[in-house]
């Protein structure tokens, strides 16, 4: 590789918003299997996404046109986004623009969508896109399932249209009774932590919602404000940090013509975190609701007339009980799917029968079909083979166990009738291949007009120490046996929801831009991270520290076989990682000896009740020493800091409503305090997830020289140039983590 190629990658990076514009996304397929429907922007620069169908019904090969296309429909104007939307976008990190999110009828004949807070709707068969006049800005549009109504969120309020339009017809059939109330969006903690981010939801026939009621008037109030525009108003936002009240969360069913609204009733005392609802023609509407201490959960099919619910199963565990996507729904006959952990597996449960055994490490269903479930899944703890990093795609039934996706790899899937669209990233090509087969063969492939990457990772896959920590390593490309031992760096995400070690290319494309800086970089993921067992996930339970000590275990093996200098070690990392890289140069500065601390949580009373009292066992003033145990700060300064002190380089957006900066100043203050050497880099307008090109850019190469500096290497060590090298001004990426809840 060549130095100009090397200086360059940060910039790629960034202008590509980590390589994700013009990558294919949100695929969904007709039930008949004759349509494909996605999104993607028109060039791997381009941040303004397409709706496109691909017609799959035809003799000849597949056909693929533009649907609905922003700049024609937008006149050329820019976009411009409400609060809600923005916050919708930030809870799902979404990185691009144009259309990011769509809705279909049941036929998926009718997309609807928002563009500037106008609703616009597309006839698919016919690749027309319109708008259609309604009373804005609008949030998440859903067309119901007959196709003849778009239902959206507006001010607060649920409101429902004919496509057709027409004046008087747009009408309000759910209005919030004050200003703390919303109909039909997600709360906080369930766009954040539950991983739900809707609110209503339609019913088969077409002529009834269930929508959310979110009061938010027990929550408490956060400021977020940007000191940088001291013009502007702070933003007032409803956070419910740990121990505190929650929103308070009910669900109504109501019809479309707005008359009549039926509660439907469930012991909310008891069961306050609305986590999922499904509602299809297989069955009652289904609601899975938790208690506070997410220990315990109730599987409940509500009465579609009275709003009555009856039980239909109960679970409990010791420590949590995981929420997974695509669960629970009912199969064609009526049982219930859901996924369990059971045995000391998570397991796929049709009725009361296990469809899957500890083999595999189910992680998501996929799809419900007349007599199979498509899931994604990853080795389990009785797998013959732990297969690295890799998730597939298996069909399970009552006759067993048939694997969809081929090779290492991280693959996923959606289907419609014949069709399956099958993505795979896999090792050694960047980007995802995104297949189509009909039963079972290809028929087609969803180009990418993503970017090459101006470098390719050199990783090595493996698992060190007694408790066999997955991980990755990578060396300098240029690097040979005989050339020393080298400074290291870890690059972990570390914790719940936030697998790093993966059999693909693209996740290790900046780990790989610091190894051919000089250094042998390794990301491990260690107890508390997905993918191998309930168990190894929750080892967590009532405490953090058991992540640090895998991290240090895997260092440590990995030195016996690769050329690791354990004389200089750093560590860096966002969100999550950001609170890892803190907690080891203060915990461990015998093993650790810098740190690049993104984002991180500093003191753990001050994140989401969701998050927070599901991993250390309660609320902050129940169990305060779980908390104070896994914090970096608390009231009386920093927590167990050990000699000697080691830099860190602490950075946070100033406008994060997830991670709040003053984490980051409370951290700061600290370390003023005990005399601590460290730096801050403030994030002018960035969120958790900053999008800023030349930020992006250039906090790649700041981080750089930070660990040289900290670390003493010489800047003759790697060809990067200075921070700030060359001007670079379209928009950009965020940090190269799994930037979720923290």
């Amino acid at each position: 590789m060549t130095s100009r190629q090397q200086r360059n990658f940060p910039r790629q990076y960034a202008r590509t918003r980590r390589f994700t514009l013009g990558a294919p996304r949100s695929f969904t397929v007709a039930p008949d299997g004759s349509r494909l429907v996605f999104l993607r922007s028109p060039s791997g620069a381009d941040p303004v996404n397409r709706l496109y169908v691909m017609d799959l019904d035809g003799d000849g090969p597949a056909r693929e046109r533009i649907a609905a296309d922003p700049a024609l429909l937008l006149g050329g104007s820019q976009e411009d986004l409400s609060p809600e939307e923005r916050t919708r976008r930030e809870r799902g990190r979404e990185m691009a623009g144009g259309v990011v999110g769509y809705a279909t009828d049941a036929a998926v004949e009718l997309a609807a969508f928002a563009l500037s807070g106008r609703l616009f709707v597309a006839e698919l068969r016919a690749g027309t896109a319109q708008e259609v006049a309604v009373s804005g800005p609008v949030v998440d549009p859903r067309p119901s399932p007959d196709g003849r109504l778009v239902a959206y969120v507006a001010r607060g309020a649920l409101r429902v249209v004919p496509v057709e339009g027409g004046d008087g017809a747009d009408r309000a059939v759910a209005e919030p009774e004050g200003e703390d109330v919303a109909y039909g969006l997600a709360e906080h903690a369930a766009a954040e932590s539950m991983h739900r981010s809707r609110g209503f939801w339609w019913s088969p026939e077409s002529d009834r919602l269930l929508v959310a009621r979110v009061d938010d008037g027990p929550v408490r109030r956060w400021w977020i404000s940007d000191p940088a525009h001291p013009d502007r108003e702070p933003r007032r936002v409803a956070y419910p940090v740990a121990g505190t009240e929650n929103a308070d969360v009910r669900l109504f069913l109501v019809g479309v013509d707005g008359a009549g609204r039926t509660e439907v009733v469930w012991d909310r005392e008891r069961f306050p975190y609305l986590a999922r609802v499904h509602w299809s023609s297989a069955g009652a509407p289904l609601l899975l609701v938790q208690a506070r201490d997410q220990r315990t959960q109730h599987y409940l099919a509500v009465d579609a007339e009275s709003g009555a619910t009856r039980l239909v199963r109960a679970e409990e565990d010791g420590r949590w009980l995981e929420l997974i996507p695509g669960a629970p729904a009912w199969a064609a006959d009526g049982r219930l799917v859901r996924v369990s952990d059971e045995g000391g597996a998570r397991v796929v449960v049709v009725g009361d029968r296990p469809l899957t055994d500890g083999a595999l490490h189910i992680r998501g269903v996929l799809d419900v079909g007349d007599g199979d479930v498509l899931v994604s899944a990853s080795a389990g703890e009785a797998a013959t083979d732990p297969e690295i990093g890799a998730i597939h795609v298996y069909r399970v039934s009552g006759s067993g166990v048939e694997r969809i996706s081929e090779g290492p790899g991280v693959h996923t899937a959606v289907r419609g009738g014949p069709v399956t669209v099958l993505a795979s990233a896999v090792p050694d090509r960047p980007g995802a291949r995104v297949r189509v087969l009909r039963d079972g063969k290809r028929v087609a492939e969803v180009a990418s007009y993503a970017e090459t990457p101006v470098l390719s990772p050199r990783v090595a896959l493996t698992v060190s120490g007694p408790r066999r920590v997955p991980c990755a390593v990578l060396l300098p490309r240029g690097y040979e046996e005989g050339d020393g031992p080298l400074p290291v760096l870890m690059d972990p995400y570390g914790g719940p929801h936030g697998q790093r070690v993966v059999a693909a290319h693209d996740p290790y494309l900046t780990s790989q831009w610091f190894a051919d800086q000089g250094f042998a970089v390794v990301v491990a993921d260690g107890r508390g991270t997905p993918g191998r067992s309930p168990d190894w996930e929750k080892a967590v339970a009532a405490g953090l520290a058991p992540v640090l000590d895998d991290q240090i275990e895997a260092l440590r093996g990995l030195a016996e076989r690769f050329p690791l200098d354990l004389g200089r070690v750093a560590i860096r990392g966002w969100s999550f990682g950001g609170w890892l890289a803190g907690f080891a140069v203060l915990r461990r500065p015998d093993v650790f000896h810098a740190a690049v601390v993104g984002a991180p949580v500093t003191d753990q009373r001050l994140y989401d009740t969701h998050w927070a009292e599901r991993y250390f066992g309660g609320r902050p003033q129940d169990v305060p020493d779980a908390y104070r145990a896994s914090s970096l700060v608390w009231d009386d300064g920093l927590v167990e800091a050990r000699e000697p002190a080691r830099p860190m380089m602490i950075i946070h957006g100033l406008m994060d409503d997830n991670v709040v900066v003053a984490h980051a100043l409370r951290l700061s203050s600290a370390l003023l305090a005990a005399g601590r050497p460290h730096e801050v880099l403030p994030l002018t307008g960035a969120t958790h997830m900053p999008t800023q090109e030349a930020v992006m850019e250039n906090l790649l190469r700041l981080q750089l020289d930070f660990l040289r500096r900290s670390l003493g290497l010489e800047r003759s060590a790697g060809p990067e140039t200075s921070p700030g090298a060359g001007p670079d001004t379209s928009a950009g990426a965020g940090p190269d983590t799994s930037p979720g809840a923290a």
